[in-house]
């Protein structure tokens, strides 16, 4: 695989003894809407691994005769990755395979005959049901005029009358495909008639490379008016309102949290910000942090006046004004080396210290934990609960 005049990657062939360049042959070309993520080759036949529309796909090759077909997966939107495959001589693929509604499952796939078989699916407890909800994928025009793909997922029996509380998250940085995975723990917000939502926003991957560069440098803010279009869409269309709107994300994605309420306050209820990276500037001029360097890969070198300039504009902490501000729970953890306490700590300082609204503010510093929150399983979903319980009282849910 090589990105050499290929942004979405090619895949080239040599033969083993003569590896050089002027020996290369193209198996796979580059095409502008599909990024080439990864192949697996085995003795007759090239597995191959795709984002196309904005969804991973699974292409399997004949080598003997070069027919191919699709794996087909049964939702609108889902995540799946290759398993375990250690055999070379063999017909049978395994994965896995998860989507919003579908637990984490285990498929061997016969290569040839195109049959799949469960091996395993995560257990959920409770008596869970996955009849009972269902899974969509949707799309919100930018104001550019792209369009930016929304995987969400519901209870059935849900009416759009405007008033179902709704969460919406998005990441959108590093190049990293939010995938639409299940969780367990998301059924209690489903049960109560709680609509989720992903905003797979440009600075990801799900469209392609270029989704990517679209999102990062002097192109950053693609991904904030990404996500408040992708806010704007669920409103128009009847899956809630401004007052029953929340939103919610972590590190590059608490970033996205800062930017969007200080251009859009309006549009949002509440926001959870985990380990928000919202003092860009000033952290990425600080080298003897460990990750500044590798940051100016991604945001820019703010040493260059274009590059200051342009992340200034945008920088959650910089760009806080005396305004009302929706209801906030932050996060950090005072282990945390990628984004250091004290960010979180000092943008919520000058949110009390500038915004004109009554409403909730919280930040809570989780005294022995570090980028990821708390490492133990009930420890986590202690955490879990408690932002689920600051989400339903400001949503008025029991």
């Amino acid at each position: 695989m090589t990105n050499d005049e290929a942004l979405n990657f090619k895949l080239m062939q040599t033969p083993v003894t003569a590896p050089a360049r002027e020996n290369w042959q193209l198996v796979i070309p580059h095409r502008d809407q599909v990024l080439l993520e990864g192949v697996s080759a085995f003795a007759r036949h090239l597995v191959i691994y795709e984002w196309e529309a904005g969804l991973p796909t699974i292409r399997v090759r004949q080598l003997a005769d070069g027919a191919e077909h699709h794996i087909q997966f049964p939702d609108p939107t889902y995540s799946v990755d290759e398993s375990n495959n250690p055999e070379f001589y063999t017909d049978t693929l395994r994965f896995n395979y998860a989507s919003l509604v579908t637990p984490r499952s285990v498929f061997d796939y016969n290569l040839n005959t195109q049959v799949r078989e469960l091996k395993k699916e995560t257990p959920v407890l409770g008596g869970y049901d996955r009849s009972q909800y269902i899974s969509e994928r949707l799309s919100a025009t930018a104001p550019d005029g792209t369009s930016v793909p929304i995987s969400i997922v519901y209870k059935k029996g849900l009416v759009k009358n405007g008033a179902n509380p709704l969460l919406l998250t998005g990441y959108g940085s590093y190049g990293f495909s939010y995938p639409a995975t299940f969780s367990s723990a998301r059924l209690s917000l489903l049960d109560r008639g709680v609509v989720v939502a992903i905003a797979h926003v440009r600075g990801g991957s799900e469209m392609g490379r270029q989704w990517y560069e679209d999102g990062k440098f002097l192109k950053k803010k693609n991904t904030f008016t990404d996500f408040i279009a992708c806010s704007e869409h669920l409103i128009a269309q009847g899956w809630t309102s401004p007052h029953h709107l929340a939103i919610l994300g972590g590190s590059a994605g608490g970033l996205l949290m800062g930017a969007v309420i200080n251009l859009r306050p309006d549009l949002f209820r509440a926001v959870v910000a985990h380990v928000p990276f919202v003092d860009v500037v000033t952290t990425i001029l600080d080298d003897y942090l460990p990750l500044s360097v590798m940051e100016r890969e991604e945001w820019g070198d703010p040493n260059d006046q274009t590059f200051y300039d342009y992340m200034k504009s945008y920088s959650p902490y910089d760009n806080v004004t005396a305004k009302d501000y929706p209801n906030l729970l932050i996060t950090a953890g005072l282990n945390d080396s990628r984004v250091a306490y004290w960010e979180p700590a000092k943008w919520t300082a000058k949110l009390r210290s500038h915004k004109t609204d009554q409403n909730r503010l919280l930040l809570k510093t989780n005294m022995g934990a570090g980028h990821g929150g708390a490492s133990g399983r009930y420890d986590s979903l202690r955490e879990t609960a408690f932002e689920y319980a600051f989400l339903f009282d400001q949503w008025g849910l029991a």
